[in-house]
């Protein structure tokens, strides 16, 4: 099977997949960064009733735009309460921040802008206008009112908003379930010291954070050896948690131990392809094994996670009606790039001035190398066959933050 080009295995990958319908009701509580799934209308007018917006002093429209007079306070009211008096010329209503407003009153004084006579009469220092100091009932939304389309990605503005909608529940899209196994005898959990021969599983790590912040819900398979039955075994747990997508790390090439491929192949996996014209992640496998993706990553950790950035991040995004993640820039080359060769370069880079807009590449491109991934700012793209890029030139890069 002759190597895909990278863009083609892209679209190849977004066109065959949907977005999930499937939705769930949820308490506002858990909803951040969620998607909802269908427009969201006000059950409330806000505010339900003209309201103070300041501490001070209700007065009637006839006493609006005087300085000096004086006025009757024939009581109060405060946030929560309603007033039972009705407002007059010559008197006022001492009034809190979010109290309704009287009957009669058409302004509110603010408290600075009074001084007090007695117990029962103030006087007003600087006129207020009519309708000052009023928030008008609805002048923030009314009943039935369009406030959020479905698709909107929700958080914590739009949450406050849905809950001063009278929503305590809304209706999003279920999250991608993403399952990741590991495979390789070599691998040790996580936190356990290698012995002779093995590494640290540390691919998975970074896979499954990568998955969360593009909104999935992780199926953690562990670490699987290298043998049927034990990879049969970790993909039949990914099917009966229902996993949209399985991604596996490691055993997706042609050596003796990668079983990966002969294994889903035989528990009836459609392979999409296989192989890809880039470096750092050849080895990738695409396929279908029911209504279950598979993406087989490369199980260098450098290389599953450049693959999974490039396929598995716009994917999940799809799936969770997320909006495409746009990290391509181009900025000038600060060092000359020699020629690349038929594959795709993918090439570990950093920015060289505070404003990103001039890049290098690192010194060392070993695919093995993740405290160089973790220094790098970008990926340097050199496209196939590309001819020697010189100092100043433009390229193309990929931000991986």
């Amino acid at each position: 099977m002759s190597l895909l080009q990278v863009g083609e295995a892209k679209e190849r990958i977004s066109a065959a997949h949907k977005p999930i319908s499937e939705t769930e009701n949820l308490n506002l509580n858990q909803l951040l960064g969620r998607i909802i799934s269908r427009d969201i209308l006000s059950r409330v007018t806000q505010p339900p009733f003209d309201a103070s917006a300041m501490d001070g002093y209700a007065i009637h429209e006839r006493d609006c735009g005087k300085e000096g007079i004086s006025l009757e306070v024939i009581g109060e009211v405060s946030a929560g309460q309603v007033a039972g008096q009705t407002i007059t010329a010559g008197q006022a209503l001492r009034i809190f921040t979010g109290a309704p407003v009287p009957d009669g009153a058409s302004a509110v004084i603010i408290q600075e802008n009074t001084e007090q006579i007695d117990g029962r009469h103030i006087r007003i220092t600087s006129a207020a206008s009519e309708g000052a100091n009023i928030r008008r009932s609805g002048q923030d939304f009314s009943n039935g009112q369009p406030l959020l389309k479905a698709g909107t990605q929700l958080n914590a503005r739009s949450l406050s908003l849905a809950a001063a909608a009278g929503h305590g529940t809304l209706d999003v899209y279920r999250r991608p379930r993403i399952a990741i196994l590991a495979t390789g005898n070599e691998l040790v959990p996580l936190g356990t010291l290698p012995g002779p021969g093995q590494i640290s599983a540390s691919g998975g790590i970074a896979i499954a954070a990568l998955a969360q912040e593009n909104g999935a819900e992780i199926i953690d398979l562990g670490i699987a050896r290298d043998t049927r039955a034990e990879i049969q075994d970790s993909v039949k747990r990914a099917i009966a948690e229902k996993a949209d997508v399985l991604l596996t790390i490691g055993g997706a090439s042609v050596g003796d131990h990668d079983l990966i491929r002969p294994v889903l192949g035989g528990m009836g996996m459609e392979l999409d392809f296989w192989k890809v014209a880039m470096r750092p992640g050849k080895p990738l496998m695409v396929g279908r094994l029911g209504e279950m993706l598979v993406l087989g990553l490369p199980g260098n950790p450098v290389s599953s996670f450049v693959c999974a950035l490039l396929f598995a991040e716009p994917l999940l995004r799809k799936l969770g009606h997320l909006p495409p993640r746009n990290r391509e820039a181009s900025v000038l080359l600060e060092e000359s790039m020699p020629t690349n060769g038929p594959r795709q370069h993918f090439m570990r880079g950093v920015f060289t001035d505070v404003s990103q807009t001039s890049v290098r590449a690192l010194s060392s491109q070993d695919s093995s190398l993740l405290q160089a991934l973790t220094q790098a700012d970008c990926l340097i793209v050199r496209p196939s066959y590309a001819s020697e890029a010189k100092a100043g030139d433009s390229v193309q890069i990929i931000r991986l933050a």
